[in-house]
């Protein structure tokens, strides 16, 4: 496997505990709805966070994010 790129690590450093824990969560194969009651956040809080995720890392899906987290080991 290629190292990861500068920008692509700084865009790892740049993602929050609750962001990885929520991509953890994702890959996991967990619903949104399920997702946000183990954060403790609203369903709508957690797509949201969800969007910024997948805009911050340049993806359009939350499967291409979960992707991206993969395959640096942040899941």
């Amino acid at each position: 496997m290629a190292n990861p790129s500068p920008a692509s690590s700084r865009v790892a450093t740049e993602l929050s505990h609750q962001d990885l824990e929520l991509l953890k969560l994702l890959a996991g194969g967990l619903p949104l709805d399920a997702v946000a009651r183990r954060m403790g956040k609203s369903e709508r809080t957690v797509r949201r966070r969800v969007r910024g995720i997948c805009d911050q890392l340049g993806v359009g899906t939350s499967i291409q994010a979960v992707a991206w987290a993969a395959r640096r080991g942040l899941v």
